[in-house]
C-alpha cells in the first residue's frame, strides 16, 4: 500500500499545474456557499439579538429600515431629525424612559454618537480604562475605535467637517478622550460617544467665545453657560478645556434641539401599548417601531437574496464538477501511454485505479481544508463588510 501512496504523491508533484487548478476550483466551490451561510447566520444572530433587546424606537417618519439600522447598528444615512420636544413628551407621559441619540458627524472615520448615561446602562457598556464623561468636549471610545485610532485617556480626537466646502459650517471640535469602553462585541465597539451637549456643539447650536468685555444677551429659558464676548468677535474655540468650558453656550430653545432617534424603554407591556398608540395619528411627524419586527422583515429580504446566491452556488458547483470530470478524462487520455507502461511493468489494473483514486482524494482533502480555512477567515474579517453591503 505504501507503494501506491508513493506513486500518487509523485504523480501529484509531477502534474503540479493540473493539481493546482483542480484544488483552486474545488476550494472556491466549497468555500463560497459555506462563507455566505456563516456570514448571514452570524449577521442575523447579531442583528436579531440587538433588536430584540431594544423595546421601541422613535424617530421621524420615513424609512423603517433606515431608522432601525441607524439606531441599532449606527449604519446607513442619518434619518430626518426630530427634536427634544419629542423626548420631553415621552418623559412627561411617564410611560417609558427615553434614551436620546444624535449621530451625524464622524471623528477620523468613526461615527460620533451623542447620548446620555442611560444608554451605557441600557447596553451594559463598562469603562475599561479612564473615567466617565465629565464635561462637554469629552468622549468615550469603543474598544475597536480606540485600537484603530491608537488613542486612550488623555489623548485628543478631532471631528470631521460635515462639508469641507462650507466655510460657514460648524468648526471641527477637538475632543478629549475621557475613557475607553470594554469590548462588547457589538456595533458600540466602533463608536465615539459624547454627551448631547457636545453633539449639539458639533451641530453648530453651541460654541464658546474667547472672553472679552462685552456681554451677549441670551434669550430666557435656554440652556446657557455664562460668558462674555463682543458681537463683532466671531472666533470660537475648537477645543473645550478647563479654562474655557464656561464660555460654551447654546442658542435657541432646548426643546427645538435635534435628535436623530430615541430609544424608549417602557415600564411594562401596557405602557408600551399606550405609547405606541400615541404615534398612530396620521398628523404625527414621528413614528414608533418595534426593532425586532423591522429586523425580521429585513432578514426575510436577506434570505430571499441568499436563495439566489445558493442557486448560483449550486450551478457554479455543477459546472466545476463537470470541469473536474473533463480534466480527469483528458488527463487519463494524455496519460494512456504512461498507464500502459505501468501495466507492463507489473502493476495491476486495481493498483492503477487506487493510484488515480488517491490522487483525486488528496486533491479533494486539500480543497476542503483550504475551503474551511477561507470560510473561517471570511467569517472573522468580513462581517462588517457584509453588514454594510446588506444594509446599503
Amino acid at each position: 500500500m505504501s507503494g501506491v501512496f508513493l506513486l500518487a504523491r509523485r504523480s501529484i508533484r509531477y502534474h503540479f499545474g493540473r493539481t493546482l487548478l483542480l484544488t483552486a476550483c474545488l476550494t472556491l466551490t466549497f468555500s463560497f456557499p459555506a462563507s455566505v451561510h456563516l456570514l448571514v447566520a452570524r449577521f442575523q444572530q447579531r442583528a436579531t439579538a440587538r433588536a430584540d433587546a431594544t423595546p421601541l424606537l422613535i424617530g421621524a417618519k420615513g424609512s423603517r429600515f433606515g431608522l432601525a439600522l441607524h439606531a441599532l447598528s449606527f449604519q446607513g444615512e442619518t434619518p430626518e431629525l426630530i427634536t427634544m420636544r419629542e423626548l420631553e413628551q415621552i418623559r412627561e407621559s411617564a410611560l417609558a424612559m427615553p434614551v436620546p441619540l444624535l449621530a451625524r458627524f464622524r471623528a477620523r472615520g468613526h461615527l460620533v454618537v451623542g447620548t446620555t448615561t442611560n444608554y451605557f446602562r441600557f447596553r451594559h457598556l463598562e469603562i475599561q480604562r479612564g473615567r466617565p464623561l465629565g464635561r462637554i468636549g469629552d468622549c468615550l471610545l469603543g474598544a475597536a475605535a480606540a485600537a484603530h485610532l491608537n488613542a486612550g485617556p488623555g489623548d485628543r480626537v478631532v471631528t470631521e467637517s460635515e462639508n469641507l466646502f462650507n466655510l460657514a459650517g460648524p468648526t471641527p471640535l477637538n475632543l478629549r478622550v475621557a475613557g475607553v469602553l470594554a469590548p462588547a462585541g457589538t456595533e458600540d465597539d466602533s463608536v465615539v460617544f459624547v454627551d448631547l451637549q457636545t453633539a449639539w456643539i458639533l451641530e453648530g447650536i453651541g460654541h464658546g467665545h474667547p472672553e472679552t468685555n462685552g456681554p451677549i444677551n441670551v434669550p430666557p429659558g435656554t440652556n446657557v453657560r455664562p460668558h462674555s464676548a463682543s458681537a463683532s468677535n466671531l472666533r470660537t474655540h475648537s477645543a473645550v478645556t478647563d479654562e474655557n468650558q464656561e464660555s460654551f453656550h447654546f442658542h435657541g430653545n432646548e426643546a427645538d434641539f435635534p435628535l436623530s432617534a430615541i430609544i424608549a424603554l417602557p415600564n411594562d407591556e401596557k405602557s408600551e401599548t399606550l405609547l405606541m398608540g400615541r404615534y398612530l395619528t396620521p398628523g404625527n411627524p414621528a413614528q414608533v417601531l418595534k426593532p425586532g419586527d423591522v429586523v425580521q422583515d429585513l432578514m426575510r429580504i436577506v434570505f430571499d437574496t441568499k436563495r439566489f446566491l445558493d442557486l448560483g452556488a449550486l450551478l457554479f458547483g455543477a459546472v466545476t464538477f463537470l470541469l473536474v470530470g473533463l480534466i480527469v478524462a483528458l488527463s487519463l487520455r494524455l496519460r494512456k501511454q504512461e498507464l500502459e507502461t505501468m501495466f507492463k511493468l507489473g502493476c495491476s489494473r486495481w493498483t492503477i485505479v487506487q493510484v488515480q483514486s488517491i490522487e483525486l482524494l488528496t486533491i479533494l482533502a486539500m480543497s476542503l481544508i483550504l475551503a474551511s480555512f477561507l470560510s473561517i477567515l471570511t467569517n472573522l474579517l468580513g462581517l462588517e463588510w457584509v453588514s454594510r453591503f446588506l444594509v446599503a
